[in-house]
Protein backbone atom coordinates (compact mmCIF):
# COMPACT_ATOMS: atom_id res chain seq x y z
CA UNK A 1 0.00 0.00 0.00
CA UNK A 2 1.31 3.42 -0.94
CA UNK A 3 0.83 6.20 1.56
CA UNK A 4 1.69 9.85 0.94
CA UNK A 5 3.36 11.01 4.11
CA UNK A 6 5.66 13.84 3.03
CA UNK A 7 4.75 17.45 3.58
CA UNK A 8 4.26 19.58 0.49
CA UNK A 9 5.67 22.76 2.07
CA UNK A 10 8.92 21.41 3.49
CA UNK A 11 10.18 24.70 4.93
CA UNK A 12 7.49 25.12 7.59
CA UNK A 13 7.45 23.64 11.09
CA UNK A 14 4.33 21.54 11.81
CA UNK A 15 2.39 21.55 15.03
CA UNK A 16 1.72 18.26 16.77
CA UNK A 17 -1.96 18.79 15.98
CA UNK A 18 -1.17 19.09 12.26
CA UNK A 19 0.96 15.97 12.43
CA UNK A 20 -1.86 14.24 14.34
CA UNK A 21 -4.34 15.17 11.61
CA UNK A 22 -2.07 13.90 8.84
CA UNK A 23 -1.31 10.71 10.78
CA UNK A 24 -5.05 10.15 11.35
CA UNK A 25 -5.68 10.32 7.62
CA UNK A 26 -2.90 7.78 7.00
CA UNK A 27 -4.03 5.42 9.78
CA UNK A 28 -7.57 5.54 8.41
CA UNK A 29 -6.25 4.57 4.96
CA UNK A 30 -4.19 1.72 6.42
CA UNK A 31 -7.25 0.46 8.33
CA UNK A 32 -9.42 0.64 5.20
CA UNK A 33 -6.79 -1.35 3.29
CA UNK A 34 -6.74 -3.95 6.07
CA UNK A 35 -10.51 -4.34 5.78
CA UNK A 36 -10.29 -4.54 1.99
CA UNK A 37 -7.57 -7.21 2.26
CA UNK A 38 -9.79 -9.30 4.53
CA UNK A 39 -12.75 -8.98 2.15
CA UNK A 40 -10.53 -9.83 -0.84
CA UNK A 41 -9.45 -12.99 1.00
CA UNK A 42 -13.12 -14.01 1.17
CA UNK A 43 -13.93 -12.95 4.73
CA UNK A 44 -17.45 -11.59 4.70
CA UNK A 45 -18.76 -8.31 6.06
CA UNK A 46 -22.45 -7.66 5.65
CA UNK A 47 -23.05 -4.00 6.46
CA UNK A 48 -21.27 -0.68 6.38
CA UNK A 49 -21.58 -0.56 10.18
CA UNK A 50 -19.78 -3.89 10.47
CA UNK A 51 -17.04 -2.61 8.16
CA UNK A 52 -16.64 0.43 10.42
CA UNK A 53 -16.40 -1.90 13.42
CA UNK A 54 -13.50 -3.69 11.72
CA UNK A 55 -11.87 -0.36 10.84
CA UNK A 56 -12.24 0.70 14.50
CA UNK A 57 -10.32 -2.39 15.62
CA UNK A 58 -7.57 -1.67 13.12
CA UNK A 59 -7.45 1.95 14.29
CA UNK A 60 -7.16 0.93 17.95
CA UNK A 61 -4.23 -1.34 17.08
CA UNK A 62 -2.56 1.29 14.89
CA UNK A 63 -3.05 4.02 17.49
CA UNK A 64 -1.44 1.89 20.15
CA UNK A 65 1.49 1.00 17.88
CA UNK A 66 1.93 4.67 17.05
CA UNK A 67 1.95 5.59 20.73
CA UNK A 68 4.49 2.91 21.60
CA UNK A 69 6.75 3.81 18.68
CA UNK A 70 6.67 7.55 19.39
CA UNK A 71 7.25 7.03 23.12
CA UNK A 72 10.91 6.55 22.27
CA UNK A 73 11.32 9.84 20.42
CA UNK A 74 8.85 12.32 21.92
CA UNK A 75 8.88 13.93 25.33
CA UNK A 76 5.96 12.87 27.54
CA UNK A 77 4.00 16.11 27.00
CA UNK A 78 4.61 16.07 23.23
CA UNK A 79 3.59 12.43 23.05
CA UNK A 80 0.37 13.09 24.95
CA UNK A 81 -0.47 16.07 22.73
CA UNK A 82 0.25 14.11 19.54
CA UNK A 83 -1.64 10.95 20.54
CA UNK A 84 -4.60 12.98 21.82
CA UNK A 85 -4.73 14.91 18.55
CA UNK A 86 -4.46 11.69 16.56
CA UNK A 87 -7.27 10.04 18.54
CA UNK A 88 -9.53 13.11 18.21
CA UNK A 89 -8.97 13.30 14.45
CA UNK A 90 -9.73 9.58 14.11
CA UNK A 91 -12.87 10.01 16.21
CA UNK A 92 -13.99 12.91 14.00
CA UNK A 93 -13.55 10.78 10.88
CA UNK A 94 -15.44 7.91 12.50
CA UNK A 95 -18.21 10.33 13.49
CA UNK A 96 -18.65 11.40 9.86
CA UNK A 97 -18.62 7.83 8.55
CA UNK A 98 -20.96 6.41 11.21
CA UNK A 99 -23.37 9.32 10.72
CA UNK A 100 -23.50 8.52 7.00
CA UNK A 101 -23.99 4.79 7.70
CA UNK A 102 -26.21 4.83 10.79
CA UNK A 103 -27.71 8.30 11.15
CA UNK A 104 -27.22 10.93 13.82
CA UNK A 105 -25.59 9.96 17.08
CA UNK A 106 -22.49 10.29 19.19
CA UNK A 107 -19.93 7.95 17.66
CA UNK A 108 -16.82 9.71 18.96
CA UNK A 109 -17.13 8.62 22.58
CA UNK A 110 -17.53 4.89 21.85
CA UNK A 111 -14.44 4.97 19.63
CA UNK A 112 -12.37 6.78 22.27
CA UNK A 113 -13.61 4.24 24.84
CA UNK A 114 -12.53 1.44 22.48
CA UNK A 115 -9.10 3.08 22.08
CA UNK A 116 -8.72 3.26 25.86
CA UNK A 117 -9.87 -0.31 26.47
CA UNK A 118 -7.76 -1.82 23.72
CA UNK A 119 -4.79 0.37 24.60
CA UNK A 120 -4.83 -0.88 28.20
CA UNK A 121 -4.87 -4.48 26.95
CA UNK A 122 -2.22 -3.93 24.26
CA UNK A 123 0.00 -2.23 26.86
CA UNK A 124 0.31 -5.59 28.62
CA UNK A 125 1.81 -7.14 25.48
CA UNK A 126 5.53 -7.04 24.74
CA UNK A 127 6.96 -5.46 21.60
CA UNK A 128 10.27 -7.19 21.03
CA UNK A 129 12.59 -5.12 18.84
CA UNK A 130 9.87 -2.44 18.58
CA UNK A 131 7.47 -4.74 16.71
CA UNK A 132 4.22 -6.28 17.96
CA UNK A 133 4.86 -9.64 19.61
CA UNK A 134 2.78 -12.78 19.33
CA UNK A 135 0.42 -11.88 22.21
CA UNK A 136 -0.35 -8.45 20.76
CA UNK A 137 -0.96 -9.82 17.27
CA UNK A 138 -3.15 -12.61 18.66
CA UNK A 139 -5.24 -10.16 20.71
CA UNK A 140 -5.66 -7.89 17.68
CA UNK A 141 -6.71 -10.87 15.56
CA UNK A 142 -9.26 -11.94 18.15
CA UNK A 143 -10.69 -8.40 18.36
CA UNK A 144 -11.13 -8.30 14.57
CA UNK A 145 -12.61 -11.82 14.59
CA UNK A 146 -15.19 -10.75 17.19
CA UNK A 147 -16.60 -8.03 14.91
CA UNK A 148 -16.31 -9.93 11.61
CA UNK A 149 -19.08 -12.39 12.37
CA UNK A 150 -19.50 -16.13 12.21
CA UNK A 151 -18.46 -17.04 8.66
CA UNK A 152 -14.90 -18.41 8.53
CA UNK A 153 -14.47 -17.31 12.14
CA UNK A 154 -11.67 -19.76 12.90
CA UNK A 155 -9.40 -18.40 10.13
CA UNK A 156 -9.72 -14.65 10.64
CA UNK A 157 -7.34 -14.40 13.60
CA UNK A 158 -4.62 -16.26 11.67
CA UNK A 159 -5.12 -14.03 8.63
CA UNK A 160 -4.81 -10.89 10.75
CA UNK A 161 -1.72 -12.16 12.57
CA UNK A 162 0.11 -13.62 9.58
CA UNK A 163 -0.87 -11.27 6.75
CA UNK A 164 -2.48 -8.05 7.92
CA UNK A 165 -0.08 -7.09 10.71
CA UNK A 166 3.04 -7.39 8.51
CA UNK A 167 1.19 -5.53 5.74
CA UNK A 168 0.39 -2.51 7.94
CA UNK A 169 3.76 -2.17 9.67
CA UNK A 170 5.63 -0.83 6.63
CA UNK A 171 3.32 2.10 5.76
CA UNK A 172 2.90 2.92 9.46
CA UNK A 173 6.65 3.06 10.02
CA UNK A 174 7.20 5.10 6.87
CA UNK A 175 4.49 7.59 7.82
CA UNK A 176 5.72 8.02 11.38
CA UNK A 177 9.23 8.65 10.15
CA UNK A 178 8.32 11.08 7.37
CA UNK A 179 5.67 13.05 9.24
CA UNK A 180 8.18 13.91 11.95
CA UNK A 181 11.05 14.97 9.66
CA UNK A 182 11.81 18.57 10.66
CA UNK A 183 11.80 21.40 8.13
CA UNK A 184 15.00 21.56 6.11
CA UNK A 185 17.90 22.90 8.10
CA UNK A 186 16.20 22.64 11.49
CA UNK A 187 17.86 19.62 13.11
CA UNK A 188 17.00 15.98 13.67
CA UNK A 189 13.66 14.22 13.31
CA UNK A 190 11.74 13.55 16.49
Amino acid sequence: MRVKSKWSNKGRERTLDEIGGAAAFILWRIAQQGLLNLENEGFQTDTRSQRLDVIAEFLAFLLHLTDRKKSETLEAQERQEFITSLAVHLADTMQENRTDAEGKGDYRRPLIALFNERGANYAECPMPDGEPGYAMKRYFGECVTAVMGEKDRKWITDQVMDAEVPELLKPLGKALHELFVPPEGQGQAR
